[in-house]
């Protein structure tokens, strides 16, 4: 078995920079849920984070409009 990768003609392999965690989407809506819902708080056990985390993922998923802000990529849209 080889280790070549085979890339399709119609694919184009752009080299991103290592630890880049903003061209992640998910890593900004991280960012984005941290800056307005998880920051500046002491939470009490585990059990708290996790209910916090997830309080704060329903908040996002009934703003669409603002998952698609966040994620997309003026760069990237131009391919």
């Amino acid at each position: 078995m080889s280790n070549t990768l085979i890339v399709p003609e119609n694919i184009t392999i752009l080299p991103l920079p290592p630890k880049s965690p903003e061209l992640n989407p998910v890593e900004n809506l991280w960012q984005f849920m941290r800056d307005n819902w998880l920051s500046n708080r002491v939470f009490k056990s585990y059990d708290d984070i996790v209910d916090h985390c997830c309080d704060a993922w329903r908040k996002l998923e009934d703003q669409p409009w603002r998952v698609m802000s966040i994620g997309r990529r003026e760069w990237a849209s131009g391919f």
